[in-house]
């Protein structure tokens, strides 16, 4: 399985977004881009070069690589509806990123592991691919054999880890499960995203 192997904290100072929790310091600290450039000064950005930033930053935020994510804008754009918000909730709906979602992992990138490495279960099967599109009434959950390990048991007794800003998953932080109970609503998607540009972008 194809991987950007670039550094996280790397990548989330060029993007100018925290891609990961252990960038958060880095960034507080360094809140430029990397490389001896980073902190020139430069010229207004290009419409090109605004599309190519936002669609670079979404796509590192997803953790996909190019191939598919063109392939998500193309399904976005012979959906009925805007093609933008189409993109961004088919980003929304992969299993890495509702694992992320509900809690399961402090980082999109930790919860592809999670799944990669089979500890998380779709409506009682077994799964270990991160891009699989959840739909209503679907069931995630960890796998019981997986309960055991050291992580999920901190996590059910975490008492913080009890509650989800999403109007389509509802969350049981003892069985650690959660429920896909409608469609995901652009407004609630919290992270500065202009998908527009993104559609600009493969426009062109």
């Amino acid at each position: 399985m194809a991987r950007n192997l670039t550094p996280i904290v790397k990548l989330s100072r060029r993007e100018g977004v925290e891609l990961h929790p252990k960038a958060i310091k880095i960034m507080a600290k360094r809140n430029y881009a990397p490389g001896q450039h980073g902190q020139s000064r430069r010229s207004k950005p290009s419409d090109y070069s605004l599309q190519l930033r936002e669609k670079q930053k979404v796509k590192r935020m997803y953790g996909i690589l190019e191939k598919q994510f063109r392939n998500y804008v193309h399904k976005a754009e012979k959906m009925p509806g805007v093609s933008g918000e189409n993109l961004i909730c088919l980003l929304e709906q992969r299993l890495d990123n509702v694992v992320y979602r509900v809690g399961l992992a402090t980082s999109r990138q930790s919860a592809r592991q999670l799944v990669s490495h089979a500890h998380i279960s779709l409506n009682g099967k077994k799964v270990d691919i991160p891009s699989i599109q959840v739909k209503p009434k679907d069931i995630i959950s960890v796998q019981s054999k997986s309960l055991k390990n050291e992580y999920f048991k901190l996590l059910q007794s975490d008492k913080e880890n009890s509650s989800v800003e999403s109007s389509w998953l509802s969350y049981d932080p003892k069985k650690l499960s959660a429920k896909v109970t409608g469609q995901p609503l652009r407004e609630e998607i919290q992270e500065e995203i202009q998908e527009q540009l993104i559609i600009e972008y493969y426009s062109r």
